[in-house]
């Protein structure tokens, strides 16, 4: 199946107030063109040199999001475009971002990252350091970022009983905030979680982005 076919059919399982993140990353911009043509817009991208050239190369209207580790010494490439950054991880990164966001006069939407894993390598904050930073002065001064949810990674196993639970976990998180910190705020609608192998149970646990690349595009490139 070509990756229009791929697309339609995961685009059948996902209901419409999901978001669907074509995942482009390792993809040449032919491959990103053909499912643009079939009218999708949203693509991550988890470098951001490829990010950026991408974003210089292909279409305008395609809303591209930042979904790797992002170190804060390359926001400024990605500030004045990036639709969404996925994984922000750190009330350093929040500030960097705020400032890029200010030399472009824009707001830069961002999920918030949650360590929900049991695998140590994963980045993210644990719920009680993400309420800690969300409720500081620092975080309380910026201007230019606004916080559209949360978004976290299960823990890579076939165990689906361990990965609903996590997802669970960063539901809890997510709903804690809302009806605290954001009670006012309706723009933090975004729970992010879900990939290739579990978008499925991520949607029945109350996804509203996942992300998905080799179903759609096939096998990496590397």
């Amino acid at each position: 199946m070509g990756i229009i076919e791929n697309l339609q059919k995961i685009q059948k399982q996902i209901p419409s107030h999901v978001t669907l993140v074509a995942v482009s990353k390792t993809k040449p911009d032919e491959m990103i063109m053909e499912a643009y043509q079939s009218g999708h817009r949203d693509f991550g991208e988890n470098k951001v040199q490829d990010l950026a050239g991408k974003a210089e190369r292909l279409p305008g209207d395609i809303r591209w999001h930042m979904i790797g580790h992002l170190q804060s010494n390359k926001v400024k490439y990605l500030a004045s475009f990036v639709h969404l950054i996925h994984g922000v991880d750190s009330l350093k990164l929040l500030n960097i971002i705020n400032k890029e966001g200010a030399k472009h006069n824009r707001v830069i939407d961002c999920l918030m990252q949650v360590h929900i894993a049991r695998e140590q390598t994963k980045f993210g904050f644990s719920g009680d350091e993400l309420q800690e930073v969300l409720q500081s002065d620092s975080f309380g001064e910026m201007k230019n970022i606004r916080i559209r949810g949360v978004m976290g990674m299960a823990t890579y196993t076939e165990n689906s009983d361990q990965i609903r639970e996590e997802f669970r976990h960063l539901k809890r998180i997510f709903e804690k905030l809302r009806a605290s910190l954001f009670s006012n705020n309706n723009s933090f609608d975004q729970l992010s979680f879900g990939m290739s192998g579990d978008y499925q149970l991520a949607i029945e646990e109350g996804s509203t982005m996942v992300r998905i690349g080799s179903l759609i595009f096939g096998a990496r490139n590397y």
